[in-house]
């Protein structure tokens, strides 16, 4: 995305943070700036945590959820068509972007490798067991892409 303009004539940081998506290049010299991005904080666990100490803090994350119904169709060739049939599960997916220090990516590099964790859904205000499907991190940016996946039934 090119955004060119000069910081003194935009006079507000709302603006900013609309226009800027907290995981751009832009993020660390805006942060530096004084402008506070638009993100939440997101929280995430060891399998084997069990208290307030072992959640990982991560501020100001672009979240995203993708949530799809398990269905089975059956092609009836030569009849009525097809036939939809609702498992009764669900799958969800999150999508989580940032900027994360090498201190803690670490420590989620060592619950990537160590089984399930937990996250702190912040939409529907829970606590989820998740598998991680993709981890990317860039060291130069300290830029972060998780892909987590939590299975319903």
């Amino acid at each position: 995305m090119a955004c060119y303009m000069n910081l003194d004539l935009v006079g507000s940081r709302l603006l900013l943070e609309r226009i800027v998506p907290l995981h751009s290049n832009l993020a660390p010299a805006l942060k530096q700036l004084g402008v506070n991005m638009a993100g939440m904080d997101f929280f995430i666990r060891p399998a084997t945590g069990t208290g307030s100490a072992d959640w990982v803090r991560i501020p100001n994350a672009d979240i995203d959820v993708k949530i799809a119904r398990r269905l089975t169709r059956t092609i009836i060739r030569g009849g009525e068509g097809d036939n939809l049939h609702d498992e009764g599960a669900e799958s969800t997916i999150y999508t989580v972007r940032g900027i994360l220090s090498v201190d803690d990516y670490k420590k989620i590099l060592k619950m990537f490798r160590t089984g399930q964790p937990f996250i702190h859904d912040p939409f529907e205000e829970r606590d989820v067991k998740v598998i991680f499907a993709t981890l990317e991190y860039e060291g130069s940016t300290e830029k972060f892409v998780f892909e987590l996946i939590e299975d319903v039934i």
